[in-house]
């Protein structure tokens, strides 16, 4: 025999020993039953998803609610500056008539208009009973008579030209940049969110600017001549964080800063609170600093 084989003959033999012999048996691979593991992963499955709705429900709540207050502001305003008018004097008047009207504040009571207060992302939106009524954007004596408009995609809208001149209507972030002429309007349906108020403004008439803010949710409001806002029908059960702008405030885009340690106001002119079912819930006076609003 060869010497190789002989070498080799010994281990074969041993190996055969080891599989048949007196070793221990091998121990055949276990059979899977299909029908328990099925039924495991459905009762693992059913699991997840009670577990997952449960975290949702008590993420977003349930019932409406709301929120109100009032804006008012701590400084002194001054005197509203004059606008440099040099076109179409016979209606739209001259500089000592035309005046800047950005920063409106009530002589009596201090009242900060034209603040406007939005949610910045709600999970849930409650149906309106009807269809938002169609809304009217005017212009008369080379003003826009809304300083501060407030709209829903969706909502329609007319935007009116209440003079004997022309002028030109400019939404900026839209596709609306249309000439008004003297006397007409014409009508125009508010089709994309906005993130922040837009200037609303005239070509024709540089010293027009007005601004418009567009939701979806329409979860947005502007405080009145005397600072007083309100939002109806929020969702309840859920932290809800809101934005709060003005067109000459001095914070981050626009963001109104004010110093409400419990409803953590931040720096952009942001803060957040959770509404219980059916209350509606009075902020009670807001107090803007004059360093919050630009002079």
């Amino acid at each position: 025999m060869n010497s190789s084989l002989r070498s080799v003959a010994p281990m074969l033999g041993l190996t055969a020993a080891l599989a048949g012999g007196c070793g221990p048996q091998r121990v055949s691979a276990p059979v899977a039953d299909s029908g328990a593991a099925a039924a495991l992963r459905e009762t693992l499955r059913a699991a997840s998803a009670t577990a997952s709705d449960g975290a949702v429900a008590a993420s977003t709540g349930t019932g409406w609610a709301g929120l109100k207050g009032r804006f008012v502001f701590a400084g002194d305003p001054g005197q509203p500056k004059a606008l440099v008018v040099d076109k179409d004097t016979e209606v739209c008047g001259t500089s000592s008539k035309l005046v800047d009207r950005s920063l409106r504040v009530d002589a009596s009571t201090k009242g900060l208009a034209d603040v406007v207060v939005f949610v910045r992302k709600a999970s849930r939106v409650k149906a309106p009973a009807a269809a938002a009524p169609a809304a009217v954007f005017d212009q008369k004596n080379c003003e826009f008579l809304s300083p501060v408009f407030v709209g829903r995609v969706g909502q329609a809208i007319d935007i009116k030209n209440s003079d004997p001149v022309g002028h030109n209507t400019n939404i900026d972030g839209t596709s609306f940049n249309q000439l008004i002429p003297a006397g007409q309007g014409t009508a125009y349906t508010l089709d994309s969110e906005m993130g922040v108020p837009k200037a609303v403004t005239c070509n024709i008439h540089p010293w027009m600017k007005a601004y418009m803010l567009v939701r979806k949710d329409g979860y947005a409001a502007v405080s009145a001549a005397d600072g007083s806002f309100e939002i109806a029908d929020l969702p309840a059960g859920e932290l809800l964080e809101f934005q709060v702008w003005h067109a000459r405030a001095t914070g981050s885009g626009g963001g109104v800063v004010l110093t409400r340690p419990e409803l953590k106001w931040n720096p952009k002119g942001r803060f957040t609170i959770t509404l219980q079912a059916d209350e509606v819930k009075d902020l009670g006076t807001l107090e803007v600093p004059a360093g919050a609003i630009g002079t």
